[in-house]
């Protein structure tokens, strides 16, 4: 089930007056967030699995590379951690949700923002000096330190074009001023919402655990929203003039004509439930070269409920993206990795609990082991979206 979220998170602020005084506004420091946090991995393990395949994961060379900045991008051999220098680098591992459960609960002591904004856990180590220098992000991010300390500066002015060094590999600001500075040690937490420039550096072995939600591009969904609509197109549909009357001047677009167009234009079908059933799809769509592993043998409903029977547990997979709502027509669309599906109403309480929590132990899911109820936890163990603790 979903984790509560412990009263130190906002240092004494309620989840409404953080959402209302700082998330996506300002910054805001927590003093000892997570009392006696611990963090689930150490550096040779984060270093371990930047090794392995399938895994992202990327070294920041401040200095002593081919070139300032430089961005390494894995998996790397084990050696190379061996030939790294002893200061001025960082290594970074995308998703650590899926590859560490710990990570992947962690996540839910902030349910209380919608799962679809949110992205990833990253985690980073850097030994004393490390750092992936001066930089703002488009996403709001929460900071939390895991090993050591780190020093955090930031500027709330977000920096333009400009403002950064040409032809690096990351985005790097030419000048830094510092607003604010502190130094977080082991469960002190940082929030930074979109756009507020900052620069961390490693004051010691530091470990840093970023839990991090998107926002989408708005250039990236009206892409995607008009391919949906050129994917659906008839080909064989062409502009028709069999009305033409004759034109004294062959080089004006005719007030004719151009009505045709704007008529075949606004045939596009913009209403609102077209808009919402696009984003339910375009915001679970797992990312590019990111597909959902599917199981190594499918299940009935039959075989899911006697395996359940006897292991007890199904876990959502970190690799799945799950969200729902329901229609002004009352119909219940849940979507699965950009997929839609139309279920039955009375399945509403059953989509909440599997679109919230991340673990659905046998018991939860007793009442839901007949009928319809058992063919979509079938479905969805086999599209990948749910597996047992045993796979």
């Amino acid at each position: 089930m979903t984790l509560p979220t412990p009263p130190s998170l906002f240092g004494g602020l309620t989840i409404e007056e953080f959402l209302r005084d700082y998330w996506h506004k300002k910054p805001l420091l927590v003093r000892q967030a997570f009392p006696g946090y611990r963090c689930p991995v150490t550096p040779e393990e984060l270093a371990g699995l930047a090794c392995e395949d399938g895994v992202e994961s990327r070294i920041i060379m401040e200095k002593d590379g081919a070139r300032p900045w430089q961005a390494e991008h894995g998996p790397f051999p084990e050696e190379r951690f061996t030939r790294l220098p002893a200061t001025h680098w960082t290594v970074l591992v995308q998703e650590m949700n899926k590859h560490v459960p710990e990570f992947a609960l962690l996540q839910d002591h902030f349910a209380f923002i919608p799962w679809w904004r949110l992205d990833d856990v990253m985690v980073s180590y850097a030994p004393a000096h490390g750092t992936v220098g001066p930089h703002a992000d488009n996403y709001d991010v929460f900071l939390i330190q895991g090993l050591g300390h780190r020093r955090w500066q930031i500027n709330r002015r977000a920096p333009g074009p400009d403002d950064l060094i040409p032809d690096l590999d990351l985005r790097i600001m030419k000048h830094w001023e510092t607003e604010q500075e502190w130094v977080l040690e082991p469960g002190d937490m940082l929030y930074l919402p979109p756009g507020v420039a900052h620069y961390g550096v490693a004051l010691d072995d530091c470990i840093t655990v970023s839990v991090g939600f998107r926002a989408p591009n708005v250039k990236g969904m009206l892409i995607d929203f008009a391919e949906r609509f050129i994917e659906a197109a008839d080909p064989e549909r062409f502009y028709a003039d069999a009305d033409l009357d004759p034109q004294a001047d062959p080089g004006e677009i005719s007030a004719a004509a151009r009505a045709r167009i704007r008529a075949i234009i606004r045939a596009i079908d913009l209403s609102d439930e077209t808009i919402d059933r696009w984003f339910g799809r375009f915001v679970t769509e797992a990312k590019p070269g990111h597909d959902v592993p599917l199981p190594e043998r499918e299940l009935n409903g039959g075989s899911l409920k006697q395996r359940l029977a006897r292991e007890g547990l199904l876990i959502r997979s970190e690799y799945c993206r799950m969200a729902h709502f329901t229609a002004p027509d009352g119909s219940l669309l849940l979507y699965v990795d950009g997929e839609e599906l139309r279920l039955d109403t009375a399945l509403a309480p059953l989509v909440r609990q599997l679109c919230s929590a991340r673990e659905f132990a046998a018991r939860d899911l007793a009442p839901w082991l007949d009928g319809a109820a058992l063919e979509l936890l079938a479905d969805l163990h086999n599209r990948g979206a749910l597996y047992f603790p045993e796979d």
